[in-house]
């Protein structure tokens, strides 16, 4: 099924059922893709695994989708968050997508004391997240959470699971790969503020890490990061 068209749905995803395709994926499908009834598709919806469809109907307001079969069962992804400072709109785009590629389980922004803006698209992230999962083969879209401040993340944060922030200019060890909930944590461009790693320092869950002796933009540090974070999930 390599390089078959797959479209996240929220239905439940059993052999006979009928899916409602969204008019953006009716239009997808007509217009981007050009086809038609009885044209195939892979649907999944992060629970049940990943199913082929026939297109039935399609039309301007919604397409339904007929699920024939089972194609991959769902199967454990990594339990890996990543933990971004707000970037400008591209570079945030990029963070999102390039993540999705990567595995993560949580998209998780925040504001730090150097960050370029304050606010998020979510309707624009979620989507993109989406698409990156469909064109990825995942079987689940990362969650995205809304934006906060680093001090309430920190706050708030789950204990068991390790927090490796990439502090750059350090001595600190690369990020380990490792089994078991864990997240990366990239702030913004200039970097953390003294009180914020001040305040990193206290938390015990926290583990600076270093990416290299080269400063690297910060989503940039987000694909390095994940990358050797989720070695441990590749072998």
């Amino acid at each position: 099924m390599t390089g078959s068209i797959r479209l996240y749905v929220a239905d439940t995803l059993s052999p006979g059922g009928i899916v409602a395709a969204t008019r953006g994926q009716a239009h997808y499908l007509a217009t981007v893709m050009r086809r038609g009834p009885g044209a195939t598709v892979l649907l999944f919806n992060g629970r049940e695994g990943e199913f082929l469809a026939r297109i039935e109907t399609i039309g301007r307001d919604g397409a339904a989708l007929r699920v024939q079969r089972s194609t991959r069962t769902q199967a454990p992804e990594p339990d890996l968050w990543l933990v971004f400072a707000l970037l400008k709109r591209d570079a945030t785009d990029l963070v999102v997508q390039k993540a999705t590629e990567l595995g993560v389980s949580a998209l998780l922004p925040v504001i730090t004391a150097r960050s370029n803006t304050h606010r998020i698209n979510a309707d624009r992230l979620a989507a993109i997240a989406t698409e990156a999962a469909e064109q990825s083969e995942r079987l689940t879209v990362p969650a995205l959470s809304a934006a906060r401040p680093l001090a309430d993340l920190l706050r708030d944060w789950p204990p068991g699971r390790r927090l490796f922030a990439a502090v750059e200019r350090s001595d600190a060890p690369p990020p380990a790969a490792a089994a078991g909930p864990r997240a990366l944590l990239v702030g913004p461009e200039g970097g953390f503020s003294p009180d914020e790693l001040e305040a990193m320092r206290a938390h015990p869950f926290v583990a600076s890490a270093s990416l290299g002796p080269r400063i690297l933009r910060a989503e940039t540090a987000c694909i390095a990061g994940l990358a050797l974070l989720q070695g441990a999930d590749c072998r």
